[in-house]
C-alpha cells in the first residue's frame, strides 16, 4: 500500500525558512512524480511544486521560484521542500502527492492517486 507522510509545517515569521517532508513507503518503483500542493482558507488547491524521481527534474510555480526549490533523498524515500524567505501569502496547509510516470509537467491536483496528510504553513507578517 502506497503511503504518504507529511512534516515540517509550523508557525514562522515573514522571511523565514522551513523544510517540508514527504516520505513515501509501500511500494519499490522509481518511475513516479510527487507533487506538492497547498491549499489556502477560501481557495483552491494549487500546485507549488514537482519532483520526477527517475530522472531529478523539477517543477515550481511562478510564485515560489527562486524561493522554494525540490529535493529527494532516495536513500530515505523522502522529498523534501524547501522554503525560504517565506512571505504571508504562502500561508496555508500544504500536500504531499504521488501519480505514477516521469514526466514533471503538467502537475495537475486530479492526476494524483495517493495524497499524505496535509501540514499547516504559517507564516505572520
Amino acid at each position: 500500500e502506497v503511503q504518504l507522510q507529511a512534516s515540517g509545517g509550523g508557525l514562522v515569521q515573514a522571511g523565514g525558512s522551513l523544510r517540508l517532508s514527504c516520505k513515501v513507503s509501500g511500494f519499490r518503483f522509481d518511475d513516479y512524480v510527487i507533487g506538492w500542493f497547498r491549499q489556502a482558507p477560501g481557495k483552491e488547491r494549487e500546485a507549488v511544486s514537482g519532483l520526477s524521481v527517475a530522472d531529478g527534474r523539477t517543477y515550481l510555480t511562478d510564485s515560489v521560484k527562486g524561493r522554494f526549490s525540490i529535493s529527494n533523498d532516495n536513500t530515505r524515500n523522502t522529498v523534501y521542500l524547501q522554503m525560504n524567505s517565506l512571505k504571508p501569502e504562502d500561508t496555508a496547509v500544504y500536500s504531499c502527492a504521488l501519480r505514477w510516470g516521469t514526466a514533471i509537467t503538467p502537475i495537475l491536483v486530479t492526476d494524483f492517486y495517493h495524497w499524505g496528510q496535509g501540514t499547516q504553513v504559517t507564516v505572520s507578517s
